[in-house]
């Protein structure tokens, strides 16, 4: 059983300001230290793109050249989503248990202490629409609660999910930190706010 951080993604064949990788859309990049760098500019796109809406004008005027303007939502709005969530599949079987759907943001993943720890219950998303709620000691994970024909489910124990959620949000502080260095190399004159803008929308700490 695997659970990963997975970030929605779309193609890009018309990005020019740093280099990205080949991708379809509506497709999912698993965020982890082993990106190449490639993949790390398409993930710092996609989150970019995604906050790429009108900050209000406290933000202040958005740039007028093509790459401050394309920053300015990432670098300035207070609240960044990341869409996607953390997957859990069983590699042995291929079986999808958690697929985040439309809605689900990788700011939101500490939804799974609150499985573990506190409501017990947590959604992520529709079509499909996973869950995952804690049942005395075991977690039961539903790929989709609304499935008319039934759907995938299983039981883990609630040390083997936490296990899970530590696993996965090491990979994405391993991202972070590929992230950051990335950031050196491709926007020197904006890398330090990049990194911290990343580390905000997957509501990480700063890399060390």
């Amino acid at each position: 059983m695997v659970m990963q951080p997975v970030l929605e993604i779309f193609a890009a064949d018309d990005f020019t300001l740093w280099p990205v990788g080949e991708h379809k859309s509506y497709g999912y990049l698993v965020l982890d230290g082993k990106l190449t760098p490639a993949e790390v500019g398409t993930a710092v796109m996609r989150i970019a793109d995604y906050n790429g809406i009108e900050p209000e004008e406290e933000h202040g005027p958005c740039p007028t050249d093509p790459l401050g303007a394309f920053l300015h939502g990432l670098l300035t709005m207070p609240d960044l989503l990341a869409a996607g969530g953390f997957r859990v599949t069983d590699k042995a079987t291929d079986t999808v248990f958690v697929e985040p759907g439309c809605c689900s943001g990788l700011e939101t993943w500490r939804d799974w202490l609150e499985v573990l720890d506190g409501s017990g219950c947590s959604y992520f998303g529709h079509d499909p629409s996973s869950m995952a709620e804690r049942v005395g000691d075991t977690v039961r994970l539903t790929l989709d609660t609304h499935a008319k024909d039934g759907s995938p489910v299983i039981e883990l124990p609630v040390d083997q999910v936490r296990a899970l959620v530590t696993g996965a949000q090491q990979d994405l502080q391993d991202f972070l930190g590929l992230a950051g260095t990335w950031a050196e190399q491709h926007l020197p004159t904006h890398a330090d706010a990049v990194t911290a803008a990343l580390a905000r929308a997957l509501d990480l700490g700063p890399t060390q």
